[in-house]
Formats: C-alpha cells, structure tokens, sequence
C-alpha cells in the first residue's frame, strides 16, 4: 500500500490504499462523497464524472493512486463555489434537472468546459457533454443551461 496526498473539495487527505483502488469507490465509500454516481462502471456514461485538477474526469476509471498530489473536486464541494452555484442555478432555470442521476456529471462536465473556454459555441458545449447520458431531460435544455451558465458567468472563468 502506497500513501497517496491529494486535495478533495478543499481538504488535504492522505490514504493508505491499494493503488488500484477507484477513486469512485474512495469518494463515496470512504468519504461519503455520493454526488458521483456508479453508472455503467465503464467510464461511458459520466455519472462518476468529478473535476481534477480542473478537467473532468470519470472517477470509475482513475485508480486512487493516480491522484497522488491532484485538487479533485465533486459537486458536493463544487457546488460551493461561485462558479458552482452558477452552474447550478443555471441548470435549474433551464430545466435541465430531471431525475438528477446524469445531473452531477453534467455540472462537472460544464465545468471543466467553462474552466478552458468560457465563451463554448453550441457545438463545444455539445461536444463537452457528448461523455455523459441522459435519458429524462433531452440535451437541448442541458445545453441551455450551460449556455445560460456561461452568460451569467462572465468574469467567473
């Protein structure tokens, strides 16, 4: 077992786990971090999707050792920030919360689009969210709602 340091919604932790453990696993298991969802386990759906080091990632795929020294951020800490609140507020204005499995992994994805381009056309946005399902909203207000995101954001990126 190897010591791995990294930075999880703003708190430095230290784990003494198998390095092949999913970082999935530690988030919800460990840390009672349950925003990122089991989905497919495949890294093809972004239920699991969470920030590192400000890019979305899917944690079902990142083995825990992988995030040695990284900041990782999940919507429960995510949501938190200004940036966070943005999104989400614009999620909820939009429609774009149905059910709210795909809901988590689609701010993230959001976000880390935002992060590198705060300005994204329709078919970046698109193309941002093209990891993560949906089956209750549609993409079209998701979309919106990142666009709204976007406008009402300027300045946060």
């Amino acid at each position: 077992m190897n010591e791995i340091h990294c930075r999880i919604n703003g708190t430095d932790y230290t784990f003494s786990f198998p390095g092949e453990r999913r970082l999935l696993d530690v988030l919800r298991e460990d840390l009672q971090l349950t925003a990122a969802k089991e989905g497919c386990g495949e890294g093809e759906c972004g239920a699991c999707s969470v920030l590192k080091d400000r890019r979305v990632v899917n944690s079902c795929m990142i083995p825990v050792a992988a995030v040695e020294g990284c900041e990782i951020m999940t919507l429960e800490g995510f949501r938190q920030t200004p940036e966070g609140r943005c999104i989400v507020e614009a999620f909820s204005d939009s429609g774009a919360v149905q059910c709210g499995f795909c809901t988590p992994g689609m701010v993230m994805a959001a976000a880390s689009l935002l992060f590198e381009n705060p300005d994204p056309s329709e078919v970046q946005i698109r193309t941002a969210l093209s990891g993560n399902l949906c089956r209750c909203t549609g993409y079209d207000m998701i979309v919106q709602g990142v666009r709204l995101a976007a406008e009402r954001g300027r300045g946060l990126w």
